[in-house]
């Protein structure tokens, strides 16, 4: 199957249906498919290092965190990695894991193969197979592992990290000579090529503050475009950059694209509270009832179609030098 080029303009689906039924048949289709945790805004969130990440992690987040797994893998060409990596791999890493479903599904393409998945929560499903390990651990800290690992993998740490060249470099000195580093994540800000994510829409001031909320924790809300830079700084050698576009909602012609953007709007719309109500109400000092207000706003744009935004998301291999 081919996909679109990351280059190209989407082309608008002229005969959309409304953006409500279709969300509804898919949500349906989806059905089938260090633990004294804080209270905050009526949501949940990690005690390990508290603060250190602003999401949530009760079962609300671990489902959205689920579809965010579906949707990168779909989204790079139904892959769960670019690498070009060796059947021989034999420890892998998988940095904050969420729920840990990439180092489960990556069990069965390297059963022979030692894979570690660590974050600051501890949500990882109870019954994995037997060549998979979670631990709850902050990889800002010093890292203590005592083997090198043949892949380390890092995704979705937006506006997790406060030293990303300091991040890359640990990921680079953790590895094997020759072995293989993977770096998936999104720029923050959302675009739209035709103009119709305009700067009076709820939905780009929403995302506005989101990224100067990040950027006054210091924590990087856009680190994609910058993620080349880091691994050729870091050391990396035979580095390899690619660019998807990730429509939010089933606005584009290509069926693919469609597909990948329900299950974009399906996560952000998920998401909507729990992305917001710590940083605007923690950081930017929003009263909780102003959030809600805002994000009744941002839902009722996303879902009546006449928005044509897309996130820009980046994938960044290299290796150790041998």
């Amino acid at each position: 199957m081919s996909f679109p080029s990351p280059h190209d303009d989407i082309e608008v689906d002229p005969t959309l249906s409304p953006i409500d039924d279709q969300l509804s048949a898919f949500s349906t289709s989806l059905g089938s498919s260090a633990t004294d945790y804080p209270i905050e805004h009526g949501r949940r969130y990690h005690a390990y290092r508290a603060g250190a990440y602003p999401m949530p992690n009760d079962e609300p987040e671990q489902q959205r965190l689920d579809k965010t797994h579906h949707l990168a893998v779909l989204g790079t060409g139904r892959k769960l990695f670019l690498s070009p990596l060796p059947e021989t791999t034999k420890r892998i890493l998988d940095i904050g894991t969420g729920t840990g479903l990439w180092a489960i599904e990556m069990a069965g393409v390297f059963p022979d193969a030692e894979i570690l998945g660590n974050d600051l929560s501890a949500v990882t499903p109870q019954w994995v197979p037997p060549n998979v390990k979670f631990e709850v651990d902050d990889v800002e800290s010093q890292w203590v592992h005592e083997k090198p690992f043949d892949f380390i993998f890092s995704r979705y740490m937006a506006g997790s990290i406060v030293d990303w060249p300091k991040y890359v470099k640990a990921i680079y000195d953790n590895l094997a000579p020759g072995g293989w580093a993977e770096l998936q994540d999104y720029n923050g800000r959302w675009m739209s090529d035709d103009g119709s994510l305009k700067a009076d829409h709820s939905t780009r001031r929403w995302v506005e503050g989101l990224i100067s909320a990040g950027e006054g924790l210091g924590r990087d809300p856009m680190p994609g475009p910058k993620l080349e830079g880091w691994a050729r700084d870091a050391g990396f050698v035979n580095v390899v950059r690619h660019k998807f576009k990730f429509p939010v909602g089933p606005w584009p012609k290509d069926e693919h694209l469609k597909t990948v953007g329900l299950w974009n709007l399906t996560q952000v719309l998920e998401g909507l509270d729990g992305f917001s109500l710590r940083l605007y109400c923690d950081v930017l000092g929003w009263a909780e009832e102003e959030v809600k207000i805002m994000l009744r706003n941002v839902r009722q744009e996303l879902t009546g179609g006449k928005i044509r935004a897309y996130l820009e998301y980046h994938v960044v291999f290299g290796q150790k030098a041998a």
